[in-house]
């Protein structure tokens, strides 16, 4: 089992589920020695945001001539706050199909020096992803949370087996938390050899003695949790390996050195599971009869296609079923899938249309996860599409490949993103065309800022005593769209309610709510928000001569600032595009007396422009917001951190009225 693997579901555990065991048997055996020996470890001091420090990680890998896997996992980690707790979890996530746990076994050593044991009664067994309808993959752990308190240690040890489906691991050094020790060894057949490619770190050499591996870092200090920050996996050191035999044809295709290797391997899987028969074929025809053009004739395969119900089955995942979409006519008739599914569905429909398409291996979550110089499978976790196009369609999400031609990139489990356009979380990344020798790893499309625009106009109307009502209308595309279709989607009608109700009062103190009106225009990408509202008191009235009040109703409902004076990690910048137009009427008898200066800031990652202007007895207000993607190095924060203060001060800068 893969270190990230075990801290993906330690995490999902820690997180989903709240298993409390009333009763816990415990036998007599002491902690083994390996684990006195690092609870003896002296610990630094760490600031009190650190709740926990691991001790010591170890794995073992040993692998035989066969390739079956036997790999021994070793986990001390010293909790140091009541909230330190959640990581007194042992946990061993396996598949049915092609592997087991041999052992599990826990212990904790309180502050005291008393131990516990924890018998196998304390062992439960259950599915990594209630979500699925059938999944491979099961996870055995032992929760002590409930057991430890500040200064306890917890550990644990698994032995599990397991026979990988290529040579390729990686090696993560550590989560957020602090590590004391942490080791990879790699114990591999005479006349194998391995290799590793080091991120995040200078060159990891490992010890090499034969054919045993051996990679340890020390001392690694905690990953600070900062808000717009990059993935910790992106942070910590961690190292791509790969091995087999010196022969590199007695690997056959269970070892990659090119992307074009990768594809090849991936291709044997999905291209036979495309099947176009008659019930395709049919169907095709039926959902394109009205469709003039290309465009509307792959809009509506992708209509049909992002409507069917997303449901994952793995089975046989051991043997490569992970990967392996089912076949196209099977998908059709059952009308339900997973990504892969979708995805191979569309390209059969497509397909029977004589529009040639190739399934697209992605990271979902994360544009920056997949490193080009590791070709691997193992570093995606999603499926989407690219669509052989002709000159004449036109949409922002297309690319140009040097072989293949221009192809347009869709993802068909994205219920609420249309054709045309990409998830933003899939924007930029490094993504693998599945297409054998023309195949290969390629950079997603970036979708102008432009086409991702909210517009608003807010229209106001100001007592005397500085009482307001108005209305706000918004327009949204593109990604922005995505976001207001799926909350209107996701929520009941009451929470949406209430998430208005909190985007109103943010910026108006007691504002009431008076009538909404969400119209989602999801052919078009697009989405309307109109919203009727009142708040006494907006204004501040003052010697019953001058009358202030803020020209921002409204924040942006995703609007974060940073405030912190320092920082440890790099910012990742998201691409926004906000235009705003704000006309106030003003109340009789009252003049505008001062208004803030306009504001011009201009920077490489990003524009925000504010103006006023009086006329005809109203105040004019308008601000532009646009942000690039970006990635801000650590010693670039103030540049950052400048940029939000000064839009901040921007939009908490009153207008002042005075009475004539």
């Amino acid at each position: 089992m893969s270190e990230i693997s075990r801290r993906l579901h330690i995490t999902f555990f820690t997180v989903c589920f709240g298993f409390v065991f009333a009763g816990c048997a415990f036998g007599d055996d002491s902690p083994p020695g390996w684990m006195k020996q690092a609870a003896a470890a002296a610990v630094p001091t760490y600031d009190k945001q650190v709740s926990a420090v691991v001790l010591y990680d170890e794995q073992q890998v040993a692998l035989d001539s066969g390739g079956e896997q036997v790999t021994t996992e070793r986990y001390a980690v010293r909790v140091l706050s009541r909230e330190g707790r959640r990581y007194a979890v042992a946990t061993a996530l396996y598949l049915v199909s092609s592997g087991r746990i041999r052992e599990i076994e826990a212990w904790l050593i309180r502050p005291d020096g008393t131990t516990k044991n924890y018998d196998k009664k304390t062992i439960l067994d259950i599915i990594s992803d209630p979500d699925d309808v059938y999944n491979e993959y099961r996870v055995k752990l032992i929760d002590g949370r409930d057991d430890v308190e500040a200064g306890a240690v917890f550990g644990y040890s698994v032995v599990s087996e397991d026979r990988p489906l290529y040579f390729q691991e990686r090696w993560v050094s550590q989560s957020n938390l602090p590590t004391l020790v942490s080791r990879y060894t790699l114990n591999l057949p005479s006349g194998w050899k391995a290799s590793g490619v080091t991120f995040n770190h200078a060159p990891l050499a490992p010890q090499v003695s034969g054919s045993n591996y051996t990679w340890e870092l020390q001392n690694l200090p905690s990953i600070k949790d900062e808000p717009m920050s990059p993935s910790v996996l992106n942070l910590v050191p961690w190292v791509a390996i790969s091995y087999g035999p010196e022969n590199a044809a007695q690997a056959g295709s269970r070892s990659f050195s090119s992307w074009t290797e990768v594809s090849r391997w991936t291709s044997a899987l999905y291209d036979p599971q495309v099947v176009v028969d008659d019930a395709v074929t049919a169907k095709a025809q039926e959902l394109t009869a009205n469709a003039k053009t290309e465009f509307e004739k792959i809009k509506a395969i992708a209509n049909y296609v992002q409507n069917l119900q997303y449901i994952s089955i793995d089975i046989n995942v051991g043997s490569g079923n992970g990967y392996r979409p089912r076949p196209s006519n099977l998908v059709l008739s059952r009308g339900y899938g997973d990504c892969k599914d979708k995805a191979n569905l569309m390209r059969a429909l497509l397909r029977a249309l004589k529009i040639e398409a190739y399934p697209v291996a992605i990271f979902s979550g994360d544009p920056t996860f997949v490193r080009e110089e590791w070709a691997s499978p193992a570093q995606f976790n999603h499926c989407i599409i690219a669509i052989r196009i002709g000159d004449a369609t036109i949409a922002p999400t297309v690319i140009n490949h040097p072989t293949l031609g221009r192809l347009m990139i869709f993802d068909a489990t994205d219920a609420f993103t249309m054709l045309g356009d990409l998830p933003d979380y899939l924007q930029g990344s490094f993504a693998l065309i599945i297409a054998g020798d023309n195949g290969g790893l390629v950079k997603m499309p970036l979708t102008p800022a432009e086409t991702n625009l909210l517009s608003r106009e807010v229209e106001v109307r100001l007592s005397p005593e500085g009482a307001i009502n108005g209305t706000i209308r918004e327009r949204s595309t593109g990604q922005s769209s995505t976001i207001e279709r799926a909350m209107l989607r996701s929520l009941s009608a009451g929470d949406y309610n209430k998430m208005l109700e909190r985007w109103l009062t943010g910026g108006a103190t007691g504002a009431q709510l008076v009538k909404f009106t969400p119209n989602d225009h999801r052919e078009a990408g697009s989405f309307d928000l109109d919203v009727e509202f009142a708040a006494a008191g907006y204004g501040q009235l003052m010697q019953n001569r001058l009358l202030v009040f803020k020209p921002v109703i409204v924040n942006r409902r995703n609007a974060l600032f940073l405030t912190e004076n320092k920082r440890d990690t790099p910012v990742i910048l998201d691409p926004e595009a906000v235009r705003e137009t704000a006309i106030f009427t003003l109340p009789a008898g009252f003049v505008v007396d001062e208004v803030p200066d306009a504001v011009n800031l201009e920077t490489p990652f990003g524009k925000y422009t504010t103006s006023y202007e009086v006329k005809d007895g109203k105040l004019i207000f308008k601000r532009s917001l646009t942000m690039n993607r970006a990635t801000v190095p650590v010693d670039k924060y103030n540049s950052v951190r400048d940029f939000y203060a000064k839009m901040r001060e921007a939009e908490q800068s009153p207008v002042v009225l005075i009475r004539k």
